[in-house]
């Protein structure tokens, strides 16, 4: 397939922005009747982001929304963007990807854990009473960008316009043009498992290196199910920000995995070959240490669709 070409006339949501060492994941459910203070929160998303990030301009606050298939038709109507449905629960063999309810996900990043909370304290402010709470998430950068299995993560993040070219929706939704498609799952690890590996069998898990991040030759491993190819023999991207989170004396420890895509089908075709083994070379052995607790997908509107909702006629 030949990429489309970036939408640079469209103004995007901040997907395409550096990681940051803070993060909150917010997932909610509108509630009905809830439906017309969601759209205005959506509306003035950016406004709000400005407000609590202006003292702070070096903070880099941002936030991402999007919507879920459930919530698309009673918030917007139609049309809807033409790949938008409901996250696919996988059931392997051994290990399950769960499909978990989620209408609406705010994507928060900041360089301060203040700046983070403060906009996730106001964003539930102004959705009191219109959404139920489904997953809430605080999130940080480890060390020099490692998951807490010790490895490090999103070396392989396409940049510049190749991100771009992977991300954003271009003329093949022409009414959702710089737009995105993202999945979002929590995993949470069994470190105590994992931690009684030798290093050497940790490096045949992921694929890598542990010390030096060097790309490993291990068919099945981590990286290898990860690697997807497309018909003309080109690596098919998608845009991870994954970060790590945990509440030590719960003894939880996990990974918020987070992929942006301008094509869903990329990121699902990537979770069939670790959950169910696709091609047949059994599921990530990485499964064996992370669990799957959620599943949702979304698709994240241009900031121009969000500043023009106002004007938009709401769904009868």
């Amino acid at each position: 397939m030949v990429p489309p070409v970036v939408p640079e006339d469209i103004l995007s949501q901040p997907m395409l922005s550096p990681l940051t060492p803070a993060a909150v994941f917010l997932v909610v459910g509108v509630v009905p009747g809830g439906e017309p203070t969601a759209r205005g929160v959506l509306a003035g998303l950016a406004g709000l982001e400005r407000a609590v990030g202006f003292s702070s301009p070096d903070g880099a606050l941002g936030c991402v929304a999007g919507i879920g298939a459930d919530a698309w038709d009673r918030l917007f109507g139609t049309p809807r963007p033409a790949a938008l449905h409901p996250f696919p629960q996988l059931d392997g063999p051994r290990h399950r990807a769960v499909s978990t309810p989620g209408d609406l996900l705010f994507h928060i990043r900041a360089s301060r854990v203040d700046l983070c909370f403060a906009l996730a304290a106001e964003i539930m402010r102004q959705l009191r009473g219109a959404v139920t709470l489904e997953d809430e998430v605080q999130a940080f950068a480890y060390f020099d960008s490692r998951n807490l299995l010790g490895f490090v993560d999103g070396t392989e993040n396409p940049v510049g316009r190749v991100a771009a070219e992977a991300v954003l929706v271009g003329d093949e939704d022409p009414g959702f043009r710089g737009g995105s498609y993202v999945l979002v799952q929590k995993y949470l690890h069994d470190l105590e498992s994992w931690e009684k590996l030798p290093v050497e069998a940790q490096e045949k898990v992921i694929g890598r290196t542990k010390l030096t991040n060097l790309e490993l030759d291990v068919e099945g491993s981590h990286v290898d199910v990860n690697t997807l190819l497309g018909p003309d023999g080109t690596e098919q991207r998608i845009l991870r920000a994954a970060m790590p989170f945990g509440r030590p004396g719960q003894g939880e420890f996990g990974t918020y995995f987070i992929a942006y895509a301008r094509d869903p089908s990329v990121p699902e075709a990537m979770l069939r070959r670790m959950f169910l083994g696709e091609p047949p070379n059994g599921h990530d052995p990485i499964l064996d240490f992370s669990r799957a607790v959620t599943g949702t997908m979304f698709f994240v509107p241009s900031a121009d669709f969000l500043r023009t909702i106002p004007a938009r006629r709401p769904p009868v």
